[in-house]
């Protein structure tokens, strides 16, 4: 009877790492906006835990939602992974996914999905500065402490951020501006800053490279590769400034027509999952999980302990074109 109903508790666990949907044999196609790294590790693992292959392309947000709207038609991909939600939003709106909540679903906060199930966060991080400590002290300059201390002339030209034309990242910062300054008052601190912005990088992970091999002395990007940057031994600091930031929830949506629905919605449910959630610190993605019981990664401040800025990714899905388009020609053109 113990050996029966210790089988029975074995299962159950089995059950609530992983998904059951899952059959070996299966491939689903994916356009991956995580960074080609850590995607690597987290898709993986999903195949040696489920036996599922993973053909993956890795694609910035603005070309996957360019991509998968062109093959709106005839879709050549099954699942859409990462791109912070409210690129997700968009998608859904322009009727390019479809549908799934699956088994996960419920075990997901508000905040974390769309209410209908076109998509969900799988992962989460903060928005943050990393600044480069010899840098700044060559340059006898001090280290910023908030998001004002960005506009001090002795940071001209050491400044590292993505371009909002082409990464979700940049496009977070420029919401939460939004949403902590007001519009106008928000616009107006990016143009003041543009001078010191060295380059607008079309990837949201350039700055990271840059600034831990003392290319500058600031870069703003989501926080993952300045903890790994960190554990390598870089001369890098992480500085949360003290206004507060925004953080990125990265979702995942299955594309409507996908021809892999099985395998794809399979993908959907592990990502969901403790086992899988476990994954980004198994394997040092340095992200932060979304459910409660999910391992975090060494040196990584419990994100309840950050200051955070409330946006709402339904207002800054439906908003997020315009603004980009005013960020171009406000901003870019004082560049």
């Amino acid at each position: 009877m113990k050996k029966i109903s210790f089988l029975i508790a074995s299962l159950l666990l089995i059950t609530a790492l992983f998904p059951v949907s899952a059959k070996p044999g299966q491939t689903v196609v994916v356009y991956s906006s995580v960074d080609e790294v850590n995607a690597k590790k987290i898709l993986d693992a999903f195949t040696a835990d489920t036996g599922i292959t993973v053909q993956f392309v890795q694609l910035s947000s603005g070309p996957a939602y360019t991509r998968i709207k062109a093959e709106s038609s005839n879709p050549q991909a099954d699942v859409w992974f990462g791109a912070p939600s409210e690129n997700h939003i968009i998608a859904k709106d322009e009727k390019l996914t479809q549908s799934y909540k699956g088994p996960g679903f419920d075990k997901l906060g508000k905040d974390f999905k769309d209410p209908d199930g076109y998509w969900r966060s799988f992962y989460m991080n903060p928005m943050a500065f990393a600044v480069n400590t010899q840098v700044l002290s060559r340059l006898g300059a001090p280290k910023p402490q908030s998001w004002a201390d960005l506009l001090n002339p002795a940071y001209k030209g050491q400044i590292q951020m993505p371009s909002p034309q082409s990464s979700g990242t940049a496009y977070n910062v420029i919401a939460s501006l939004v949403v902590l300054m007001g519009e106008d008052k928000a616009f107006e601190y990016l143009k003041k800053l543009a001078p010191n912005v060295q380059t607008y990088t079309s990837s949201g992970t350039a700055p990271s490279k840059a600034v831990q091999v003392g290319q500058c002395a600031i870069a703003l990007q989501f926080t993952p590769a300045f903890f790994e940057a960190i554990v390598k031994g870089f001369p890098v600091e992480v500085v949360f400034p003290k206004e507060g930031v925004w953080f990125e929830a990265p979702a995942i949506s299955i594309i409507k027509g996908a021809k892999n629905l099985e395998a794809a919605k399979s993908l959907v449910d592990w990502l969901e999952t403790v086992g899988g959630q476990n994954v980004y610190t198994d394997k040092q993605t340095y992200f932060y999980p979304v459910l409660a019981g999910a391992k975090l990664g060494m040196g990584m401040p419990a994100f309840e302990s950050l200051k955070t800025i409330g946006v709402d990714p339904l207002w800054a899905g439906a908003q997020k074109k315009r603004l980009v388009e005013r960020w171009v020609q406000e901003v870019l053109t004082v560049k």
